[in-house]
């Protein structure tokens, strides 16, 4: 009896390993290696199967991908190899590859940041990928665009690729059609939607509906969608800080046209800077770290 294959998108389902993901590794690592169909179709086994499922654990708990290809692969040919000792801790690469992405800014050298960055989304899972290299990185570039020790220009080099990279793991995120619904959008003027796109991903993944605005939301239209869809919660990026009197205008006027029975979260450097203003308005100020214990609640 011939054996049975999968196309790539049963044989995702099957692993939990998404499509890109596996074109990935194919390509870079070599695993698996799919047979293909006279149409040139990639069709994979139960053999290979059970290898990603292998390659998403190993990685999950901390093996880099070159590592867990070299060593799952043999585990699944039966071949009895004891796994690499990693460092105390296990610790992983993603120190190095934040070097890596900013060592490649100062010399203006946009490719390089996309070949590290397409390294790190073949190795990671996408959550990790985001909290251990992809925020970090933003928040380097902008620290050092704040000291003056990296120009505009390279500060927009990185921002763009990490955002592409963003929004292509939200493109592959799951769809979520459960109950929780939440609509998260920038303040009107506010241009910098990176922690934006990573919010979006966490819910997504915690399965959570997500309707993302993005950049400059005016505030009427953001009152009227949220009227039309009522939503579980309201999350706002706020960033750049235009100052106490300008904050709290923008945030009196989102006041007046959301629904008071829907609670408005806002994030970022300018809602930390004017937290006092927030909690006067009634609108809560999201902290990375404990309050996605709450917000996930």
């Amino acid at each position: 009896m011939a054996e049975r294959t999968y196309r790539i998108h049963i044989a995702a389902e099957l692993s939990g390993v998404s499509p890109e993901l596996i074109r990935a590794w194919e390509r870079r690592y070599g695993v698996p290696r799919p047979l293909r169909t006279p149409a040139g179709y990639r069709v994979y086994t139960e053999q290979d199967v059970a290898l990603l499922r292998r390659l998403k654990q190993l990685v999950g708990e901390g093996m880099s991908i070159r590592e867990a290809a070299a060593w799952a692969s043999r585990e699944v040919e039966h071949v009895q190899v004891p796994p690499p000792v990693l460092a105390e801790g296990g610790t992983s690469r993603t120190e190095e590859w934040r070097e890596a992405v900013l060592a490649a800014a100062e010399r203006y050298d946009q490719t390089r940041v996309s070949q590290v960055l397409d390294e790190v989304l073949a190795a990671l899972p996408p959550l990790k990928a985001f909290d251990e290299v992809l925020a970090p990185v933003q928040r380097a570039v902008g620290d050092r665009w704040h000291a003056g020790t990296l120009t505009v220009a390279q500060e927009h080099l990185v921002s763009q690729v990490v955002r592409a990279r963003l929004v292509n793991l939200l493109h592959v995120a799951p769809e979520n059609l459960g109950q929780r619904h939440a609509v998260l959008g920038c303040f009107p003027d506010e241009e910098h939607e990176v922690g934006l796109l990573g919010a979006a991903l966490r819910l997504r993944h915690a399965g959570i509906r997500v309707s993302l605005l993005g950049q400059r939301v005016p505030v009427k239209d953001l009152g009227h969608l949220v009227g039309q869809l009522r939503p579980h919660l309201v999350g706002l990026s706020a960033v750049v800080n235009p100052g106490a009197a300008a904050f709290e205008q923008t945030l009196s006027e989102l006041m007046a046209v959301l629904p008071a029975q829907v609670p408005l979260w806002v994030g970022g450097p300018a809602a930390l800077h004017h937290a006092e203003v927030c909690a006067r308005w009634g609108a809560r100020v999201f902290r990375p770290g404990d309050d996605w214990a709450v917000l996930l609640a």
